[in-house]
């Protein structure tokens, strides 16, 4: 009459109700089965002994390498009294601060007004040894050619 959509059965439906077929249940004790897969007690000491190693590889490893040192680059806006103020002197006194952690970087001028012009002095210091509030005090501790340090730029390296 119309198309089959599923092959016929092998088996009477009765086989597939009644469960004859199935396999019967076995009531064996099985204690012995570890699904979980715990180790033995010797297995799981041996484990210990190599994490233990292998942690001690690890800080060895760790503690050869350089820690990480903090450094910044700061830019100094350093101003003049006047615009006859030398700036060759005003840049050797600058850079005549000496500290353990500082490194002086290039200078420019750079014009402001009326013949003015301001002193751009880049430095990199280490955070951990260098304030850099301290070093702008011992540069304006030139008073004959600075009137003021200001910071232009800081940037963490």
């Amino acid at each position: 009459a119309g198309m089959k959509q599923f092959a016929k059965a092998s088996k009477d439906a009765a086989s597939y109700t009644t469960g004859g077929a199935a396999a019967p249940a076995s009531n064996d004790d099985d204690d012995d089965v570890d699904l979980f897969g715990s180790d033995d007690e010797e297995e799981s000491e041996e484990k210990k002994r190599i994490t233990e190693e292998r942690l001690k590889a690890y800080a060895e490893k760790k503690s050869k390498k350089p820690a990480l040192i903090a450094k910044t680059s700061v830019l100094f806006d350093v101003k003049p009294w006047d615009d006859e103020t030398d700036m060759d002197e005003m840049l050797k006194n600058c850079k005549t601060i000496e500290m353990d952690g500082l490194l002086w970087g290039a200078s420019k001028l750079v014009p402001i007004g009326y013949g003015i012009k301001k002193l751009q002095l880049m430095a990199v210091v280490e955070d951990a040894k260098v304030s850099i509030d301290e070093l702008q005090e011992k540069m304006c501790e030139f008073e004959d050619f600075i009137q003021s340090v200001d910071i232009a730029a800081m940037n963490k390296i």
